[in-house]
């Protein structure tokens, strides 16, 4: 996953990506919901940018939280 600080309150996650051998495992959720984890803990909202950043947020409401909108 690729991500950028923009400020001192917002991350924009620009790219999710796993390995050819390892999808279909969950790995892409995995980086999301750490990346949704983080941003709750640190009191931060992510704007997604990334295609499947943002259909994994859009399909897990328990992330919502943490999401600019």
């Amino acid at each position: 996953m690729t991500y950028t600080r923009a400020g001192e309150s917002l991350i924009i996650i620009d790219h999710t990506g796993v390995p050819d051998a390892l999808r279909g495992r969950g790995l892409g959720l995995v980086l999301v919901r750490r990346a949704v984890e983080d941003a709750r803990a640190a009191g931060k909202t992510i704007i997604p940018l990334c295609p499947f950043a943002k259909a994994t947020i859009e399909r897990h409401p328990e992330f919502h939280d943490v999401v600019k909108r």
